[in-house]
């Protein structure tokens, strides 16, 4: 199985190929330079693993939520790629790209993922650690205020992801038990890549014109007060 993975949904830009249970990537913190940088990423991963475009299986992508333009970068290449070559997209959340990521680094049993979505808000959810290690949503991915964040059926001992950098202290007081916090940490298409290779495997996927953003918010911008 070949999975190509691109992950364009916040400041860092990545591109990574899942083959045999490995995993090649390239990550860069790269603030709008991601139309510049990912069609190359992609290119030295696939050179890396000496693969060629046609032995990809199917593509994946962070498909939110996440900056508007970062994950309309995203579906668009990722539907060019999945066009071009016939092959279906696997969409994958950027908020359990980031908890399989804490898994790895902590080996916590749940985590409050979340990213600073602007706009006095985040989107947030939290996850536990599912068979094999692979996270599983506790409830639903939402985009709502810090201050409205309510603690899950099972505590999360662990935060990550740019929310907490701008709202780690009203985090910490709402969720209450959470003991590390991992803040300098953005959604990896490595994660990507893992994770869409077991939804690929399990038949969830969909054609290239069905890879879409899910942004959660519907407003880019706060309108005008009358």
């Amino acid at each position: 199985m070949i999975i190509l993975a691109i992950e364009t949904a916040t400041e860092a830009c990545s591109a990574a190929l899942f083959r045999s249970g490995e995993v090649i990537e390239r990550y860069a913190v790269a603030p709008r330079q991601h139309n510049q940088l990912i069609l190359p990423m992609i290119e030295q991963v696939l050179a890396e693993a000496g693969a060629g475009r046609s032995q990809i299986d199917a593509v994946a992508f962070g498909r939110g939520p996440g900056s508007f333009t970062g994950l309309r970068i995203a579906a668009g290449v990722t539907q060019g790629i999945a066009f071009a070559l016939d092959r279906p997209a696997v969409p994958v959340s950027t908020l359990a790209a980031l908890a399989l990521q804490s898994f790895d680094e902590t080996g916590a049993a749940a985590v409050y993922a979340c990213l600073d979505a602007r706009m006095a808000e985040i989107y947030g959810a939290c996850y536990v650690r599912g068979a094999g290690g692979a996270p599983e949503l506790l409830g639903d991915e939402r985009v709502l205020p810090a201050m409205a964040v309510e603690t899950a059926a099972i505590e999360p001992t662990v935060g990550i992801g740019s929310g907490w950098a701008t709202y780690r202290e009203v985090l910490t007081v709402r969720l209450g038990s959470i003991e590390t916090v991992l803040e300098g940490r953005f959604p990896r298409a490595g994660h990507i890549a893992r994770l869409g290779a077991l939804d690929f495997g399990a038949g969830r996927y969909v054609g290239a014109s069905e890879a879409v953003p899910v942004y959660l918010r519907d407003q880019v911008a706060r309108k005008p007060a009358s």
